[in-house]
């Protein structure tokens, strides 16, 4: 995908990323098809981010059970979203909390979780009994006997989901092809390497069986006893941590629901549910309502959902399947554009002169997507196959509905409405 998002970046350097890309090829259906799978993936995949919140808090104040409650994990999220949603109607906080979240959220956390857990390999070296365990060839490719060594083939793909969305901000690089084709790939080796190191060293720690997937500070209360800390660590990095995830997640709040306001404006939605009116801070209170009401709901699968792992892995499964419908639309959209503008300059494109090396391309993430989703879904329960089922479905024929009752007068109305303000 990093290579495809480079040769449509390159091709369209201006804003609009990945709706901007499609629709120069699909048209203008599919454009907006796009522009609403990236939107509402963001109601599971918030969902699922602001779960970690829970087990933060029972960190915090030393209940660790109380945090990996279902009930509790509902509560935390409906709370703590409810409250990111009123901030988001009377501040910018996009501005206010884009780099204070991404440094305490992710920068120091990160690097805290390395440091402990490199020094922790140090000390005690393999485990044999941890989820890791010793190494054997064998170990690298999963055995097809286990149906749980499929379940993470999804979840391991959203890691590496998004990275074409830094796109929409192209247009402020002073050299927007080669500065941004050259941010995609240095992104991609960095996510590769920290998440897969990441992975490794807390996994050598973790009990076999006991890997909490929405406690992101389990690994840390353990490389805590390895290596001798205070407890305190465990706390104030929860809380780092908590107040990090929070403030990022306010900002990720309004961002998606400016391309949905930027699509209202062009009649793609009816004008009566007011998508294309802003406030001061170019934030639709419908939009930012609506996705909360929706959220809100999608949290319920805490309550309704036995075991809080399974309920995440749901929720990841979800994001990642409609994130996924996304890639295969832009997968087609890059062929095609090959063959209706096959003279078009492009600054980065993907083999020198045949078409032979997008294809491979393109095929091989079809492939990796069929295979990945695929096993992830045939080896989970039932319930989760046709509760993913279903959302990914109902997302994804959305907006091809609401595209065919669109009206010609909806973006006539809007542009009446907006010249009166």
């Amino acid at each position: 995908m990093s290579l495809i998002s480079g040769e449509f970046a390159g091709m369209f350097p201006k804003n609009g990323g990945p709706e901007l890309w499609v629709s120069s090829s699909l048209g203008r259906k599919w454009g907006f098809v796009v522009s609403w799978l990236l939107w509402v993936q963001m109601f599971p995949g918030m969902v699922m981010v602001a779960s970690a919140l829970a087990p933060l808090l029972g960190n915090i104040i030393n209940n660790v059970p109380l945090g990996l409650n279902s009930k509790f994990t509902l509560i935390v999220i409906l709370v703590v979203y409810w409250i990111i949603t009123l901030l988001n109607l009377k501040f910018d906080m996009a501005k206010i909390g884009g780099k204070i979240g991404v440094w305490l959220g992710l920068y120091i956390p990160l690097a805290i979780m390395l440091l402990l857990g490199i020094f922790s390999w140090i000390k005690v070296g393999i485990l044999p009994n941890a989820t890791l365990g010793h190494f054997s060839w064998d170990k690298l490719i999963p055995d097809a006997g286990i149906a749980k060594s499929f379940i993470y083939f999804a979840p391991i793909i959203f890691i590496f989901t998004g990275i074409e969305m830094s796109s929409v901000y192209i247009t402020r690089l002073k050299n927007p092809v080669k500065t941004y084709i050259r941010g995609v790939f240095a992104a991609l080796v960095f996510l590769f390497f920290v998440n897969t190191l990441n992975a490794l060293v807390a996994a050598n720690v973790v009990p076999k069986g006991q890997m909490e997937l929405n406690n992101i500070a389990q690994s840390i209360a353990i490389y805590c006893q390895i290596l001798g800390l205070p407890h305190m660590i465990v706390n104030l990095f929860s809380l780092l941590v908590f107040v990090g995830v929070a403030v990022q997640l306010s900002a990720w709040a309004s961002g998606p629901a400016k391309t949905v306001t930027a699509s209202a404006r062009k009649g793609a939605y009816p004008p009566k549910f007011q998508f294309w009116k802003t406030n001061q801070f170019d934030v639709s209170k419908s939009v930012i309502l609506t996705q909360s009401i929706i959220i809100s709901i999608f949290a319920l699968f805490y309550l309704l959902i036995p075991g809080v792992n399974q309920a995440f892995l749901m929720l990841v499964n979800s994001t990642t399947v409609i994130y996924c419908i996304v890639y295969v639309i832009m997968g087609i959209a890059i062929l095609k554009l090959r063959k209706s503008q096959p003279e078009s300059y492009r600054p980065f494109r993907i083999g020198k002169k045949s078409n032979l090396c997008v294809w491979i391309v393109v095929l091989l993430i079809f492939s990796a997507i069929a295979f990945s989703v695929g096993l992830t879904m045939m080896s989970g329960t039932l319930i989760n196959f046709i509760a993913v089922t279903v959302i990914s479905l109902v997302l994804f024929v959305a907006p091809l509905c609401i595209d065919k009752i669109r009206q010609p007068s909806w973006e006539d109305e809007v542009k009446n409405q907006l010249n009166k303000e």
